[in-house]
Parts: structure tokens; C-alpha cells; sequence
């Protein structure tokens, strides 16, 4: 094989590992409500999701104002323990 068709190979399996990657992604979906306060919301995604005061915070806010955030991406396997822990909490989230 020439140099030049194994080097298009290279990239085409390349570009082929990118898009699984892309497609194994899954967001966790967190939904405003009408019941909970900024501060447990913030400390069960602090809890939950691994995440700083200053992401939890912001994730709030977004949730608050926008409706909906995505609060945690990753492999549906992953997602699928923190978002019922998030639903046993009594928050509103889907996986996507």
C-alpha cells in the first residue's frame, strides 16, 4: 500500500473514532422546579456531580432562569447512577 492511501486510511479511521466518541456522549438534563432552594440544588450537584461551587452555582442559575441545564456529560453507563441519585433527591433531570 503507498504511503499516501495509508495515510488516508489513518484519517478515515480517525475520523470514524472521533464520531463514536461524539455519539457516546450523553448529557444529564437537570429541570427547574418550582420546590427546591438554590442551596440544595447546589450542594446535591456539588454531591452528585462532582462539581465546584462555582459550577453548581452557575448550573443553578441556569436551571433558575433558562429552564433546563445540562449538568454532567459523559458515557450513558456513567450518567445513568447520578442521575437517579439526582432523581432520588427529588430533582428533575433526564438523561439524553
Amino acid at each position: 500500500m503507498s504511503k499516501e492511501k495509508l495515510m488516508t486510511k489513518e484519517k478515515k479511521q480517525e475520523e470514524v473514532d472521533i464520531l463514536e466518541q461524539q455519539v457516546s456522549q450523553h448529557e444529564i438534563i437537570l429541570f427547574n422546579d418550582d420546590v427546591h432552594t438554590f442551596d440544595y440544588v447546589i450542594d446535591s450537584l456539588i454531591d452528585t456531580c462532582d462539581h465546584t461551587l462555582v459550577q453548581a452555582e452557575q448550573c443553578t442559575y441556569l436551571v433558575h432562569f433558562k429552564g433546563k441545564c445540562a449538568v454532567k456529560t459523559g458515557e450513558y453507563e456513567e450518567l445513568k447512577a447520578r442521575c437517579s441519585k439526582l432523581l432520588d433527591l427529588g430533582l428533575s433531570a433526564e438523561i439524553v
